[in-house]
């Protein structure tokens, strides 16, 4: 059964793809303006869902989509993706010399025969970044990399210098745990 990303982020798509998937990408644009009214997991939980019916409305084939959402939340705070370099240097401020958990929301849908199953599901990771002075924030900060991602850190990338250590599944951190994801669509291809 075809699988389609519903996500237009490049490292989602490096990690299905490293897994051996064969998909299609479609992203979903959406708004993903958080609700403060709710907490992290439900935060990623409803944006995944929102991101995975909104492909599915248009499809009329049957298919397996993905829905996914990630998020950095310290102290009650939720931290998506920074909207310039002011906003970026006060989140690498806030996070640095303490932990901070990051939240990924997974939606699979599975369109077979006309009936729609859902599966939908929350990792956290705890991530510990080490202590950095304003410069290094500031050299982190043009490269350019912080713009595209919650919490303004790539772990995958330059940012991988700025983390001490992770608690949990690494690839939560990345955009996509796929232990649990592989699990999820294994049992949806064989219709369980």
């Amino acid at each position: 059964m075809k699988i389609i990303l519903a996500s237009g982020s490049p490292r989602r798509r490096e990690l299905l793809d490293m897994a051996g998937f064969s998909f299609e990408v479609i992203p979903a644009n959406v708004d993903e303006t958080a609700d403060p009214a709710l907490s992290p997991d439900q935060l990623v939980t409803a944006l995944s869902e929102k991101k995975a019916y909104h492909i599915q409305e248009s499809l009329k084939e049957d298919a397996i989509i993905i829905g996914a959402d990630t998020i950095v939340a310290i102290d009650g705070l939720i931290l998506g993706k920074p909207d310039n370099k002011d906003d970026a240097f006060d989140m690498l401020m806030r996070l640095q010399g303490r932990p901070h958990t990051v939240f990924t929301g997974v939606t699979v849908l599975c369109l077979n025969n006309q009936k729609l199953k859902q599966k939908t599901f929350v990792e956290s990771t705890k991530v510990f970044m080490r202590s950095l002075s304003q410069e290094e924030i500031n050299d982190y900060i043009a490269t350019g990399e912080p713009f595209d991602k919650a919490g303004a850190y790539g772990i995958q990338e330059k940012g991988a210098l700025l983390i001490e250590r992770v608690e949990g599944d690494y690839f939560t951190v990345v955009g996509l745990p796929l232990c649990r994801l592989g699990m999820v669509l294994k049992s949806m291809m064989s219709g369980r």
